[in-house]
């Protein structure tokens, strides 16, 4: 089977561990070179549409916010294909389109219509993959085990973050033909090793794996989580707060100091990720919801708010603190909507991608016009002080809002959810 597990082993202080096997050791590889390629381009984008594509700093906004609805909103279409196709088929198919995307770049650098086209495919791509890849991971893991499966992961794909962005800095503006050429043939190369994986849609489960799913509530709409809990509000105001720092702060960054700089800022930023994530991953999965929340978006809101107060110094502190509140959130709410669910891994998978697309989506249109009436008005690190009081307020008052919505007319169609042990209710076993 493709996922099975080499066997239990002993870690240290005599805990039962499971190793990865060889597909998913190939999957952990795979996310480190798909990051490589697509960070080498995507966070440039605003800078090419802008300064080499001539669009408005608006047109810009909108065109990265549809493109952030499509990648992360999705990913229900994606967990819903790996369902019927299978989890190593949609993964293929994915990069298949995603490659298609990066090739259609080389062509669409001289018209700006041609270069949005060739984002949406790439979205499109990544919108397809991730929830597949993940299930793929996790299919068949004992709870405690997610953690570690989900930080490694995250650790490969932001360790291709790393050197993505400094990799691509002295050619993105200068040969950017040459850049995508390249991109493209890397997708290629992964999506042939793909086709070498097992053909199967689950992993073995490990030794004490909880047993087989139950079906989901049937009332519930298809792709909408049982229907607005927790996990997928806090995951929509997560994202909406990360994705000012990530759509934005390379047109705020480069200008001042230089895109190499920006593109070691990033660097930095992931390294601190693939080396954090694993070593946090047992706290946060310990931490309460709310105490996770508390950490998470108080560091967002510091973080940005640090970049507003200025310079390299501040920029470089401010990413490292936006770093903590990432790791936090963004693996505190995958491990609660799969401990809060009872639907299949790459089901869930979409779903949060679902979320992360509306908080993309929003940030996206938020971010173009208030960068650009900050902008208008002299003051571009106002955007960052507007930003941050968002990350403080935001979640104060939309999630005991989204919660009394959803237990007045929500209640009656869906079933309650599961609540884990850290926020005082019986955990799955």
């Amino acid at each position: 089977m493709a996922g099975r597990e080499r066997g239990p082993t002993r870690g240290p202080g005599g805990s039962l561990t499971t190793r990865p096997s060889g597909p998913r050791s190939f999957l952990l590889v795979c996310s480190f070179l798909i990051t490589l390629g697509s960070f080498a381009v995507l966070p440039y984008m605003s800078v090419l549409l802008h300064q080499r594509l001539g669009l408005g700093l608006g047109t810009v906004g909108v065109v990265l916010a549809v493109a952030s609805l499509v990648q992360f909103s999705g990913g229900v279409v994606g967990g819903a294909l790996a369902r019927r196709i299978g989890l190593r088929a949609t993964m293929l198919v994915a990069l298949a389109v995603r490659t298609a995307g990066f090739a259609a770049f080389v062509p669409g650098l001289g018209s700006p219509s041609a270069a949005i086209g060739a984002l949406f495919l790439v979205s499109c791509g990544a919108a397809l993959y991730l929830p597949a890849n993940k299930a793929y991971l996790v299919e068949g893991a004992t709870e405690s085990e997610r953690p570690r499966l989900l930080s490694a992961s995250g650790s490969a794909f932001n360790a291709g973050i790393a050197l993505g962005p400094p990799a691509a800095a002295p050619f993105v503006l200068t040969s950017p033909g040459a850049l995508f050429a390249g991109v493209t043939a890397l997708f290629a190369v992964v999506g042939l090793g793909h086709a070498l994986l097992p053909a199967a849609t689950a992993v073995t489960a490990a030794p004490g794996a909880s047993g087989p799913r139950k079906e989901e509530d049937p009332a519930a709409p298809a792709g909408i989580p049982g229907a607005g809990g927790p996990p997928f509000v806090v995951t929509v105001l997560s994202v909406y707060v990360f994705m000012f720092f990530q759509h934005y702060l390379a047109l705020y960054a480069v200008p001042r100091t230089s895109a190499s700089f920006y593109g070691g800022v990033l660097m930095g930023y992931a390294c601190l990720l693939v080396v954090a994530q694993p070593l946090l991953s047992k706290w946060i999965a310990g931490l309460s919801y709310r105490r996770a929340m508390r950490v998470g978006f108080g560091a967002m809101a510091a973080g940005t708010a640090v970049i507003g107060a200025g310079g390299r110094a501040g920029i470089g502190v401010g990413a490292a603190l936006i770093c903590l509140g990432e790791i936090v959130l963004f693996l505190k709410n995958d491990l609660e909507a799969l401990a809060r669910s009872s639907a299949a891994p790459a089901v869930v998978f979409g779903r949060q991608r679902l979320a992360a697309g509306i908080g993309a989506f929003a940030s996206g249109v938020a971010g173009g016009q208030l960068y650009g009436v900050a902008e208008d008005l002299g003051t571009a690190r106002g955007f960052w002080f507007a930003v941050s009081l968002q990350a403080l307020v935001l979640p104060v008052l939309l999630v005991p809002l989204a919660g009394a919505v959803r237990r007045r007319y929500g209640g009656s169609r869906t079933r309650p959810e599961k609540h884990t042990a850290a926020d005082g209710g019986p955990r799955r076993t």
